[in-house]
């Protein structure tokens, strides 16, 4: 499927090794080098149309991500699901329930800043998803 915007970062591999927690497809490149020294993740994801992760929650940190291309949604348990455009930044800390991922209709990128484990839950309802 071809990309219908621009990106500055490399958009990376199938994101095959957390497919199981993601609705459609995701891609994932990672833009740091991992080493003993850095104890934060720092990739690029981006997502096809309709793509989401499921609830999560970040154990022992936070994650920070950086919107950089196409249209997504970010959505805290208990609130508004919140639209996201190039340039919007979202701070999540330790143990907020949460979802992010693409609109219907766009592709969606953001530089994930993670620190921590993550805790996968439940997927998001689809027909909730479905009416943003």
């Amino acid at each position: 499927m071809s990309i219908d915007f621009e990106q500055i970062f490399p958009q990376g591999k199938i994101n095959s090794n957390y497919a199981q927690y993601f609705v459609g497809q995701s891609y994932l490149a990672n833009l740091a080098a991992i080493d003993d020294n850095i104890d934060v993740d720092v990739s690029n994801v981006t997502f096809e149309p309709g793509c989401h992760n499921h609830w999560h929650k970040h154990l022992n940190g936070y994650q920070i991500l950086l919107v950089t291309a196409g249209q997504g949604w970010y959505q805290q348990a208990g609130q508004p699901a919140q639209l996201l455009n190039p340039g919007d930044v979202v701070v999540i800390h330790a143990g907020i329930k949460h979802w992010h991922g693409a609109t219907k209709d766009s592709w969606f990128s953001h530089v994930a800043i993670t620190k921590g484990q993550s805790e996968w839950l439940e997927p998001v309802d689809q027909n909730v998803y479905n009416h943003l």
